[in-house]
């Protein structure tokens, strides 16, 4: 915090950052629409990225074990094509956990290029790593990987190995994931290779339980959501009107996060008022469940040749190989 140099400057407003004035217009949309809505991209604050990691050590929420088994067991076998001093580039990289996995299994890897909207997890993410692999160089980029943006000079002439993991695919509806692989297409370059974590579809009680846990972990980490308008916005939600819901939608194959109000209620945010029923949900999340032909076509659409895929014995999840074709397409929104 920047000290007050004179009591006429402390008695000013201050502009806010991009970042939070990119937040509260985002939440103003998605507030002012027919259907309350919420973008999922503003669960991962300090305090929601710390009740994500929890979520993935809950007993109901398989997929991040799933994957990490998956990783394992295949790790070597998936990165081998990509040879030597390969260029590991990871999209919404987070805590950077698994990609220790695959760090690890890549011959004598050239560089990690972590992308994250999180400046804060890509500082810790770099610290730890640098202790894992002494001598990597790791180039972070601080950008959403939605964004038109182009990697480091420096990495440009060398082969790149994409890592999408984590099933994050799965929150962009079909149309707007196939654009996302095209713009990874984009951003990686012709002759490269992804590694793309995508969650499985089936028994909707499992799913439901992965999304509502008894512990209420998930309905916490979604609830935090208002908390941070509240925060950084200074929103006036009461989170006790408010409660969790997880569906899952058979139609779409999705599961549907929402925020539900307990009664009637009217909230002020950013000299603006936002009026909900008893009953009115605000839609804050949803999460895809593919086949894994249903995924092959889409990387295909979007100019992906599918490859190999890995599944666990049980089919709930799978990582699949994709190899660049001609990319196409306009990117993500």
């Amino acid at each position: 915090m920047t000290p007050r140099a004179n009591t006429m400057r402390a008695t000013q407003p201050q502009a806010p950052s991009a970042e939070a004035a990119a937040f509260g217009e985002a939440v103003l949309k998605g507030l002012s629409s027919p259907r309350k809505r919420l973008p999922c991209q503003y669960f991962y604050d300090a305090v929601g990225s710390e009740l994500f990691e929890e979520i993935t050590r809950l007993e109901e929420y398989y997929p991040t074990r799933t994957e990490t088994a998956i990783l394992r067991e295949h790790a070597r076998s998936m990165v081998r094509p990509a040879g030597r001093r390969a260029v590991l580039v990871e999209f919404g990289s987070g805590s950077s956990r698994k990609t220790e996995l695959v760090l690890a299994a890549l011959e004598a890897p050239r560089a990690y290029v972590p992308i994250d909207v999180s400046q804060s997890a890509l500082t810790d993410a770099w610290r730890r790593l640098q202790q894992r692999f002494p001598g990597l160089e790791i180039v972070p980029v601080n950008s959403s990987f939605c964004q038109a943006l182009r990697l480091p000079a420096r990495v440009h002439p060398h082969a790149k190995l994409g890592f999408f993991p984590g099933s994050t695919i799965g929150n962009f509806d079909p149309p707007d994931a196939g654009r996302l692989l095209a713009h990874f297409a984009r951003v990686l370059g012709p002759g490269s290779r992804l590694i793309v974590g995508v969650d499985l579809d089936k028994d909707a009680r499992r799913l439901e339980a992965a999304y509502d846990d008894a512990k209420g972990v998930t309905a916490r980490f979604n609830l935090n959501l208002l908390e941070r308008i509240n925060r950084e916005l200074g929103g006036e939600f009461d989170l006790t009107r408010f409660q969790h819901r997880a569906i899952y939608d058979r139609q779409f194959k999705r599961i549907e996060m929402h925020l539900v109000s307990r009664v009637a209620q009217t909230v002020p945010l950013l000299g603006r008022s936002f009026q909900f029923a008893a009953g009115e949900s605000i839609h804050t999340e949803n999460s895809y469940k593919y086949s894994v032909e249903q995924f092959r076509a889409l990387a295909q659409g979007a100019g992906w040749r599918p490859a190999r895929v890995w599944t666990d014995a049980g089919r709930d999840f799978s990582v699949h190989e994709l190899t660049m074709s001609d990319p196409t397409g306009s990117g993500c929104d």
